[in-house]
């Protein structure tokens, strides 16, 4: 069995190919040849790609999370007798991971009304598909501020037992 040959991973050429092979070692390599400042050895057109790439992530990741939490936030206010602790929990985990998201990437900010928007027929769809109740049912548009979707007090429709009103 011939040994590999180390001098072939440090081609350009097999950058190219490590990438369209095996993606894991392709990122490895291009991290070793930034910090080895071997510049002429870098992929570079798929390093653009992937950073790219990496911000468009982050604006799915935030319309995801808002279409789950504005879902959960429907389905709170429009089939209250159907309220759990699973619904609430899934409400506090996904405004705080968005609000940690919009955080680590404040650049996400001017993003929010259209990801909110986009995330909202998500949302309205989901809350659809889990309530069985008419498409009808559910605004058109959403009806509560970003402020309120944001805060870990704001409940929609009638008071429930199961969030504790007293905590500050």
């Amino acid at each position: 069995m011939p040994e590999a040959n180390p001098k072939t991973a440090e081609t350009p050429m097999s950058g190219l190919n490590l990438y369209e092979t095996d993606f894991y070692a392709w990122t490895q390599e291009q991290a070793m040849l930034l910090r080895s400042k071997q510049w002429n050895q870098i992929d570079l057109p798929n390093l653009i790609e992937e950073i790219e790439s990496l911000g468009k992530q982050q604006r799915q990741e935030l319309r995801n999370r808002l279409s789950v939490l504005m879902g959960h936030l429907l389905k709170w206010e429009y089939q209250p007798q159907n309220r759990s602790r699973s619904w609430l929990a899934t409400i506090r985990i996904q405004r705080r991971d968005t609000l940690r998201l919009l955080k680590d990437n404040p650049s996400l900010k001017p993003y929010l009304d259209d990801a909110l928007k986009e995330a909202y027929d998500n949302g309205r769809d989901l809350a659809m598909g889990e309530t069985n109740l008419p498409e009808q049912t559910f605004p058109l548009t959403c009806l509560y501020t970003l402020a309120e979707i944001f805060d870990d007090r704001f409940y929609p429709g009638d008071p429930s037992e199961l969030v504790d009103t007293s905590e500050s």
